[in-house]
């Protein structure tokens, strides 16, 4: 019998030996995390130290190289493995055949994901790059995987802070093309005999427009200089968490940054604006909300800053979400605040950035435990008004003329007038698309759905006025003079006479000099230079919010 039973473990480690042997080597996956936006992955499986696996993640199309696994294992065809610096796991398992693994990727939402062994790549798989002249310079970035069905294809446009934009690619001879039906654009060119460029044209909406793209050079995308991002180690206490949501059966996760000291002290909960967005409210390379938790902290505040529903490690779904819903996330923020020592609970409050500068006097207005509100590039005027005020100045920075900036503006003032009034979808939809004759039908689909987003048409129609005729507490409301996304000359008198009509006297609204939407140095304020500008958050907005909140006494029952 011990002849036997030893037997039997042999043959039992040789299978697991050999099943083992089936896992190793480079993976190929595609996500899907939006309709229209695609991911590639490649996983790399190897031997680590005794015996156990090891391995890492590309994603290709985020140009994200060696993303360590934390934890790996393979039995019985099952994998799973996580990665704790994105937030992700993964569990599938392998087919008969040994060539594909089905699962589940879960990065606070649960998507399928298989894996399919790795092919041979073509002379073409990479990053190309370009620069696409259309009124004002964009950079474009098109990566091209080679998979057993042909080209995984992506457009990435980093001035505008897409990237995962579905593509589909092909190839005859010298001549290659591009379908992106997401944004109803086309490329065209021709391969240079050495590979070295493609040259060729971009069309989109009509409009034709000379585009080169050429190889990135190995290690290319390097990180844009951004001097104030800060460095650890810090000179005060980070601690990473999740707190529930209880209303929406959700957890948030976060990081509260803590002054040196015992306390307790004064803190501040940030919301990020519009767009699904990370804890650092990160965009285009920038990561704002990083800049400012960091600076507010050194000054004395704790601050706590959190990924958007279905970011980063938060759950919830975000594309089903209105304000409404995002407000109810701030609310349990200021509820979290107030369970820790740390925190001066008469001394809580909300800064929100665009609609964030929105949400919070939705907070305030209903939670007396909200002790005072910053507005960065608020606004106190409907959705459509914005919108169409965003038409108009974002057209004028880019150089079109004054004329031609209010016909763009009338133009959109139309279609959003047709999203507001008609409730019946079938004659919206006919509506929208006289209205938009001329637009490809991938591309009229993509902004049908986007118009009439459950967000979308709440953003439409939300006053924010309503909400800060009610707020009591201390309020500051700042907006940058060349902010073309929530232009002063709109926004701020809308916030100052509502404050004034709700009989609230202690607020103070400031038009900061020569800085953007992003609260940047700038010199047009056009969304295009958010990109190009070193500079993360200017000093002074910071200093400005730092000291109002510091000056603050009391709380904002006893202050009306």
């Amino acid at each position: 019998m011990k002849i036997v039973s030893l037997l039997t473990v042999v043959a039992a480690a040789t299978v697991l030996a050999a099943r083992a042997q089936e896992i190793l080597g480079d993976w190929q996956g595609t996500l899907k995390p939006a309709p229209g936006a695609e991911l590639h992955l490649i996983l790399h499986i190897s031997k680590a130290g005794g015996g156990g696996l090891t391995g890492s993640l590309d994603s290709v199309d985020q140009s994200a190289n060696g993303i360590p696994i934390t934890t790996i294992a393979f039995q019985d065809a099952k994998l799973t493995f996580a990665s704790d610096l994105i937030h992700g796991k993964y569990e599938g398992k392998m087919r008969s055949d040994g060539n594909a693994i089905e699962g589940t990727w879960t990065q606070s939402a649960d998507l399928p994901l298989t894996w399919e062994r790795a092919v041979k790549p073509s002379d073409l798989d990479g990053a190309w790059e370009g620069v696409l002249d259309a009124g004002q310079k964009l950079r474009l970035v098109l990566h091209l995987t080679t998979t057993k069905d042909g080209w995984g294809a992506t457009l990435e446009s980093p001035d505008q802070g897409a990237s995962g934009i579905a593509a589909a690619a092909r190839r005859d001879g010298s001549k290659f093309s591009v379908e992106i039906a997401m944004i109803g654009a086309r490329f065209e060119g021709t391969i240079a005999k050495d590979n070295s460029a493609i040259e060729g044209t971009f069309s989109q909406g009509g409009g034709q427009f000379p585009l080169v793209l050429k190889r990135a050079a190995a290690g290319a995308n390097p990180e844009a200089k951004r001097p104030q991002t800060p460095a650890k180690p810090y000179p005060y206490r980070e601690e990473e968490l999740k707190y529930p949501n209880a209303s929406a059966g959700i957890q948030l996760a976060a990081t509260l940054t803590i002054p040196p000291g015992k306390g307790p002290f004064p803190a501040v909960a940030l919301i990020t604006g519009s767009g699904q967005q990370d804890r650092d409210e990160s965009l285009m390379g920038h990561k704002p909300f990083l800049v400012l938790s960091d600076y507010l902290t050194r000054k004395g505040i704790a601050v706590l800053r959190s990924d958007d529903r279905g970011a980063g490690g938060s759950g919830g779904d975000f594309a089903a979400s209105t304000t409404a819903d995002f407000a109810t996330d701030a609310e349990a923020a200021v509820a979290y605040l107030k369970t820790r020592p740390e925190i001066d609970p008469q001394r809580i409050g909300l800064a929100g950035h665009s609609e964030g500068g929105v949400i919070a006097p939705m907070v305030a207005a209903r939670n007396r435990d909200v002790a005072f509100i910053v507005m960065m590039a608020g606004s106190g005027v409907a959705g459509d008004q914005i919108i169409v005020a965003q038409v108009i100045a974002g057209a004028e920075a880019a150089g079109m003329s004054h004329e031609a900036a209010e016909a763009a503006g009338a133009q959109q003032k139309r279609i959003l007038d047709v999203v507001v009034h008609e409730k019946d979808d079938a004659v919206l939809k006919q509506k929208l698309q006289e209205q938009l004759k001329g637009v490809p039908e991938a591309q009229f689909e993509s902004i049908y759905k986007q118009l009439t987003s459950p967000w979308y048409r709440y953003f439409l129609t939300y006053d924010p006025a309503v909400a800060l005729r009610k707020v009591a507490c201390p309020v500051l409301a700042i907006t940058g003079s060349k902010d073309t996304q929530a232009p002063p000359g709109l926004t701020l008198p809308s916030i100052r006479a509502a404050l004034q009509a709700g009989g609230n006297r202690h607020f103070e609204v400031d038009e900061l000099p020569g800085l953007n939407h992003l609260f940047q140095h700038a010199e047009t304020g056009a969304v295009a230079e958010y990109a190009q500008i070193e500079e993360t958050f200017a000093p002074e907005a910071m200093d400005k919010i730092a000291t109002w909140i510091l000056a603050l006494k009391g709380t904002a029952r006893e202050r009306r």
